[in-house]
This record gives C-alpha cells, sequence and structure tokens, in this order.
C-alpha cells in the first residue's frame, strides 16, 4: 500500500525519466519488489519502468545480478559493496539508465550488534556519474522497515531527476 506521499512522488519520478527519454529498474532484496509495485501503480509506468529484478538470496544476487560471491562472503548481503554491486549489475543487463538498489535486514530476526534490525544499504546509479551508496537505520517493525526504505529510496530517486546537473 501507497504511502501518502507516494502517489505524488511517483508522477514526479514519471515526469522526470518521460521528459528525459529515460528508463529505470530496480534491484530489491529486503522489500521484496515494492519499489517495483509502487513505480507500476501508476498507468502509463510502462513509459519509464523496465524491470526490477527481486534478488531475496544471495544466489539471486549472484545469478541474476552478477555480484561477486567473494564480495557476499567478505562484507555480506547487508552492505555497501553489495548495494552498489546490485546497482551495477542490473545496469550492466538492463535498457535502462538509472538504477536503484536496496538490501537490508527489515526483521524481526536476522540482525546483529553490527547490523541491527533496521539496517539498509541503498544505491542509486545513473548512467556515466558517480554512484551514490548510503546506509540507513530504520526503526520499528518489518512493515515500518519496508515502508521507509521504499519511501526514502523513491526521494533519493525523485531528487537526482529533478537535479538538472544528474
Amino acid at each position: 500500500m501507497l504511502c501518502p506521499d507516494e502517489p505524488e512522488l511517483i508522477e514526479r519520478i514519471a515526469l522526470a525519466l518521460i521528459q528525459r527519454r529515460e528508463r529505470m529498474g530496480t534491484a530489491e532484496s529486503c522489500t521484496g519488489g515494492l519499489i517495483a509495485a509502487a513505480c507500476t501503480s501508476l498507468a502509463g509506468s510502462s513509459q519509464w519502468f523496465e524491470r526490477s529484478v527481486v534478488s531475496y538470496s544471495n544466489q539471486a544476487k549472484t545469478e541474476m545480478l552478477g555480484v561477486p560471491p567473494g564480495l557476499l562472503e567478505l562484507h555480506g548481503a547487508v552492505s555497501a559493496e553489495v548495494a552498489q554491486s546490485m546497482a551495477r549489475g542490473l545496469y550492466a543487463h538492463a535498457p535502462v539508465e538509472w538504477t536503484l538498489a536496496v538490501t537490508g535486514i527489515a526483521g524481526p530476526s536476522g540482525g546483529s550488534e553490527d547490523k541491527p534490525v533496521g539496517t539498509v544499504w541503498l544505491a542509486l546509479y545513473h548512467h556515466g556519474k558517480p554512484i551514490k551508496v548510503w546506509q540507513e537505520l530504520f526503526k520499528g517493525d518489518r512493515h515500518a522497515v519496508r515502508a521507509a526504505t521504499v519511501r526514502v529510496g523513491l526521494s533519493a530517486l525523485c531528487e537526482a531527476l529533478e537535479d538538472r546537473d544528474s
């Protein structure tokens, strides 16, 4: 279910991508396709939304996005390195100009002292530009963490799209 500000955010993203004649895709782990669902909730989204890869398991990250197994072993699935690799991997395998990747621990279990429940890494990539990778620590239950990840990811994408230097 979309939060109250998401429909406006999706419309802004759609308008910016259509004006730029660009397309986007998502590589999602902890959100399980919720970002793609939010994007495709807008009629006509096939003009600007190309695809989503839900790579929940490490095997899926490797097979579908080309994330090196050694990267997963060294840093863990919830890391800056893996989020970045997911975003670049989708870009390499899809006819898109923008990719948004997310990987995190939505809970209620799975957290650790180093990576508590609510830890999420996001990566935003636009062809030819430096990749933006950042960490969030969201509070709340599984639903709240996933909803916050969708909101923050879409907001970052919208901000980057509306920045004329992107």
